[in-house]
């Protein structure tokens, strides 16, 4: 009988079935009576109504974002809808917030990586760095964490995976592993997945993580974080967790090959066919470098995204990419996302309510400012692994930059540490784009990583706490 013409009888009870195809729309339901509810109830004490409104509106954010049953963007674009509709800011206040430089940070950052993808330059690079490792298991194992780590540097780690996996998939496949079948099948989608997430909050351009929690920051306080604060905070951290993830990889599973010859032939085959470097990939080799340069030393003076789109009309000017590239390659979505996550931020300062949830939060703790640090680190490590580390940092930055204030932390520090925990989750697939990536190669199941995440989990935690108390300081900022 034809494919087509089969018949497929679902034996679900007739409630299960409905109540499958129908789940999304009770809870949307749901949802609008709350609010509905909520919103006539008298504001509690310490809280004005704008106030109120403000948290009703981050609750109904949060819960989008957790349960994704609207895209990251869509609740995104709510969250600046949302305030002028229930008089909480006007429509000019709330829009104008869109605008936040920040949002054209990313923008710009993305292009970029957009441009180094079409032109085959991230691909050139990571085969010359993953030909280095010879016939040797553990080298190969070292170059793929090395390589994922170090394009994380420059590009978003989503990007960076989704070029690396089908050169790992070919690697897998010409050494004869077959998904679920040997440990070494596995550790090389691992060191892809890992690689990715170490080097991800290493800089502003591994994710838009870093430059969202600045974003929030800025918003916030007036302070920020230059491009190579960040750089140098988060570097030490980025050392211990390549390390970790090292010597998880090579300690704790079990290396169950001896060779790799076949792996070194295929990238051999694939950097002679690539040839000479193209007269573009070395031009926007250039215009990436002396980006990242006035990034550096001129990033705080003249605004980072300003550096970011003059290098993008650098590249349309020339004629390096076009637009169709752009739409191809760039996730126009996360600036949606981004712009609401830092509206309502904005909407929780204005109103007051960051700082009633904060005073709320200060009295559960007792006003200890190591529990605070303790509390908003390790939440934002466990958040990370169930939503999108974005969605993290747009829910947790707020009301932790609002408790600075009156237990005496330094804003900066309290963003770092949201961002950089929410960077590293790395047990389930819906915890970084790079894990969903890895997972879909099939060569491990969820257990499989369960017992290296806790460790890893753990490493993070203290590497950030340490790293933090220690080295911080050196830079000016504080966590305790």
């Amino acid at each position: 009988m034809p494919e087509s013409s089969r018949i497929i009888i679902d034996s679900r009870s007739i409630p299960v079935i409905l109540l499958s195809k129908s789940y999304r729309y009770l809870l949307f339901a749901l949802l609008i009576l709350v609010n509905q509810f909520l919103l006539v109830q008298v504001p509690p004490e310490g809280l004005s109504s704008e106030g109120w409104k403000a948290i009703i509106v981050f609750g109904d954010c949060v819960f989008l974002w957790v349960t994704q049953l609207l895209p990251l963007a869509i609740t995104g674009l709510l969250a600046v809808a949302v305030p002028p509709l229930l008089q909480i800011l006007s429509p000019r206040e709330s829009f104008a917030l869109f605008g936040n430089e920040t949002v054209f940070f990313i923008l710009g950052v993305f292009i970029l990586a957009a441009a180094m993808m079409k032109s085959g330059l991230s691909t050139r690079i990571a085969l010359k760095l993953l030909r280095r490792a010879g016939m040797r298991p553990k080298k190969l194992l070292f170059q793929i964490l090395l390589t994922a780590a170090l394009l994380s540097f420059v590009m978003s780690e989503h990007a960076v995976a989704a070029m690396m996996f089908p050169i790992i998939l070919e690697i897998a496949r010409a050494l004869e592993f077959i998904p679920y079948g040997g440990s070494y099948g596995r550790l090389l989608f691992f060191a892809m997945a890992w690689g990715c997430i170490v080097g991800g909050i290493a800089t502003f351009l591994g994710s838009g993580r870093a430059i969202l929690s600045v974003g929030i920051l800025s918003e916030l306080t007036g302070e920020s974080l230059s491009f190579i604060q960040w750089t140098l905070a988060s570097f030490p951290v980025v050392l211990i967790m390549f390390a970790a993830a090292y010597l998880m990889m090579t300690r704790y599973f079990k290396i169950d090959v001896t060779t790799v010859e076949e792996a070194d032939r295929i990238l051999t085959s694939k950097i002679r066919a690539q040839g000479k470097p193209s007269p573009t990939e070395w031009f926007i080799s250039l215009t990436f470098f002396i980006t990242i340069f006035f990034w550096i030393f001129y990033g705080m003076k003249t605004g980072m995204a300003v550096i970011s789109i003059l290098a993008v009309v650098v590249l349309f000017v020339f004629r390096i990419v076009s637009w169709k590239d752009l739409e191809e390659y760039v996730n126009w979505g996360v600036f949606l996302m981004y712009g609401g996550a830092i509206c309502l931020s904005s909407v929780l300062d204005k109103t007051g309510a960051g700082k009633w949830m904060a005073d709320s939060v200060i009295q559960g703790i007792g006003g200890d400012p190591f529990w605070a640090t303790i509390l908003f680190t390790t939440g934002a490590l466990i958040l990370t692994e169930a939503i999108s580390n974005s969605a993290v940092v747009a829910v947790m930055t707020p009301v932790a930059i609002s408790l600075c204030s009156p237990l005496g932390l330094d804003p900066k520090g309290m963003a770092l540490l949201i961002a950089l925990a929410s960077g590293l989750g790395n047990a389930l697939p819906m915890s970084t784009p790079a894990m969903a990536i890895a997972f879909s190669s099939g060569y491990f199941r969820m257990r499989d990583t369960i017992t290296p995440a806790l460790v890893m989990s753990l490493v993070s935690l203290l590497a950030l706490l340490l790293v933090g108390h220690y080295w911080w300081p050196v830079l000016g900022i504080k966590i305790f």
